[in-house]
């Protein structure tokens, strides 16, 4: 009865977020005004950090792409201020990130603080997918987990200074948007720490399960934070933003690939939809904690991601990992 019950939630979830009802909320309309605000997205020059950087560039906001290829992100850059020039007064500058390295991200960060002070939202965005199993980051971890939980969970860390002032001067801002998917739902159980690194154990594992299993982190991640940061200001939540045609399927064989956009995907300008109504809206302050899915709405996440314990256990872990890696 129990696996009947799991079994139907899951379909009625898939159904409900592959097919979900016309958003009310309208980016050009809706966001408002964001001069004077600083933004980092991961992941900005593709996919769904590409069109929520051109929303808020049309808003007047700052945007920092924090991304791994500076020629493929300047490229990105130029594309949107040349198309939202007329529309907004946004300034784009570059920040060189690779998620798959520590050492890239303190880089990345460090960059960052010496030229801002503050930082009103940082959308924890990019992400890797079903890549073959035997890749790793330079530290050791497993891509997946390494590039979507590791290296958002050191970043956030290293920008908290940022977003603690942006807190302080207002308190709609502060905000951390974690970029999760409904696959989070698909973990079987508490998260193998075992696997997360590169041993033989990994191995055996199936590249979805380790993709599931960072998007089950990504989403305990925001819980923690917000646990821990709430009352300084912090406004943490994570999110699905949709089944969305984006590079994130690139992993996958043509066949799959072709099945996927062509009969469950949405285009790619809607998979920005959800985490700039969490990132730039002013009722989305209210919601810190919480899970959202397609097309900004309130959602609920997978039952043993609100487990304190279990959130508390991969906080814990993280900070240990980024200690010994890093000497911190």
């Amino acid at each position: 009865m129990v696996g009947f019950l799991y079994n139907f939630t899951l379909i009625r979830d898939f159904i409900a977020v592959t097919w979900p009802p016309k958003s009310t909320f309208e980016p050009t309309r809706d966001i408002p005004d964001l001069t004077g605000k600083v933004f980092v997205i991961t992941g900005a020059n593709s996919g769904c950090g590409y069109y929520t950087a051109k929303a808020i560039l049309g808003k007047n906001g700052k945007v920092y792409f924090a991304c791994r290829d500076e020629t493929k992100a300047r490229k990105a850059m130029e594309e949107l201020e040349e198309a939202t020039k007329t529309t907004g007064k946004g300034l784009a500058h570059f920040l060189k990130v690779d998620l798959a390295s520590l050492k890239s991200v303190k880089a990345g960060a460090e960059d960052f603080l010496k030229r801002e002070a503050r930082l009103d939202t940082l959308f924890n965005n990019a992400g890797v997918m079903w890549c073959p199993i035997e890749l790793t980051t330079e530290d050791g971890y497993d891509l997946q987990f390494g590039c979507n939980v590791v290296g958002h969970f050191y970043l956030t860390q290293l920008l908290l200074p940022a977003l603690l002032e942006a807190a302080k001067a207002d308190k709609q801002s502060g905000r951390v948007i974690n970029t999760s998917s409904m696959g989070h739902q698909l973990v079987k159980g508490p998260l193998d720490y075992e696997v997360l690194k590169d041993v033989p154990k990994r191995k055996k594992q199936s590249t979805e399960s380790m993709y599931y299993a960072s998007k089950f982190g990504n989403v305990l991640f925001a819980k923690e934070l917000h646990r821990r940061y709430h009352n300084e200001g912090i406004i943490s939540a994570s999110l699905n933003p949709g089944n969305i045609v984006t590079n994130l399927q690139r992993y996958t064989d043509d066949i799959t690939r072709y099945i996927l956009q062509r009969f469950f995907c949405h285009p790619t300008p809607l998979g920005a939809l959800t985490q700039l109504y969490m990132g730039t809206i002013a009722e989305a302050s209210d919601v810190s904690g919480n899970y959202f899915v397609p097309w900004a709405r309130q959602g609920t996440a997978l039952p043993l991601a609100e487990d304190p314990h279990e959130a508390e256990t991969l906080w814990n872990w993280l900070e240990d990992e980024i200690k010994s890696k890093t000497n911190a």
